[in-house]
């Protein structure tokens, strides 16, 4: 059949950046970006498991490699990008996933170093990760930025505020940016996922989660960090060239109810 359509698909050969990339959603994204012929720069501070995700990567045939930073350390950021560079060439995508979750009341003595540390992980990271990948992404009109939010983007819950200041502000950021860098050529957007299998919702017991999701989400049931990958990898494609600024809820239909 003749194809129809003109915008490519694919992102074959294209220099991916992924944070947070040692397990669950981040992990999950590098797997479906290197089932898209992406070639990878992982990046997470647990040493060990970003390595045990490239090593899979590459001895499924994909091309990855582990970089095992802190990027609560801004310091640690533009050498970072100088390495990816240098071993992969140009970035064309940057995922800012990596995220971390501190609740404490705001009268709690742990608040501080709470809020402190969320944010730093959360949103000024990956400010500080654009900012470092600027020049690559605008180099040819066709850069893309995902910037993982949440739902607690479009709410809040008590007892978290560190987390929920710091997603909120990822929207910011990705509404910003998208204004900031469009005359660039570069894409910026965000994905909000909800109640999703990862190792942050892992110590909650799954009678619990099995009770909320039939109250709570439309679909009666948490996602799988696969399911999220699969939306940041439709926002990176060179045909989402008209989206910007948007941000994309993938929680099962949990935030459009009433009750």
């Amino acid at each position: 059949m003749t194809k129809l359509s003109k915008l490519s698909r694919s992102i074959e050969g294209r220099v991916a950046i992924i944070t947070g990339a040692a397990s669950g959603m981040g992990r999950a994204t590098a797997y479906v970006f290197a089932d898209a012929g992406a070639r990878l720069a992982l990046v997470d501070r647990n040493a060990e498991g970003v390595d045990a995700v490239a090593k899979e990567v590459n001895a499924a045939g994909g091309e990855a490699r582990a970089y095992a930073v802190d990027l609560a350390d801004g310091a640690a950021i533009p050498p970072l990008v100088s390495r990816i560079r240098a071993d992969l060439g140009p970035i064309d995508i940057l995922v800012n996933n990596a995220g971390l979750s501190a609740p404490a009341p705001i009268d709690h003595e742990a608040w501080e170093k709470a809020w402190e540390l969320t944010l730093a992980v959360n949103l000024t990271a990956q400010a500080r990760l654009i900012c470092a990948c600027v020049d690559d992404l605008a180099r040819n009109g066709e850069g893309r930025v995902v910037n993982i939010a949440s739902t607690e983007a479009l709410g809040a819950t008590g007892g978290a505020s560190p987390y929920t200041v710091a997603k909120h502000g990822v929207i910011g950021l990705t509404r910003s940016m998208a204004v900031e860098l469009g005359p660039r050529g570069i894409n910026v957007n965000a994905v909000c996922p909800g109640p999703i299998r990862t190792a942050m919702t892992a110590p909650i017991p799954e009678e619990h989660k099995t009770i909320y999701a039939k109250r709570r989400v439309a679909l009666k049931r948490y996602g799988e960090p696969e399911e999220v990958a699969h939306a940041t990898l439709s926002l990176v494609l060179p045909a989402a060239s008209y989206i910007t600024g948007a941000y994309l809820v993938v929680d099962g239909g949990m935030s459009i109810r009433n009750a």
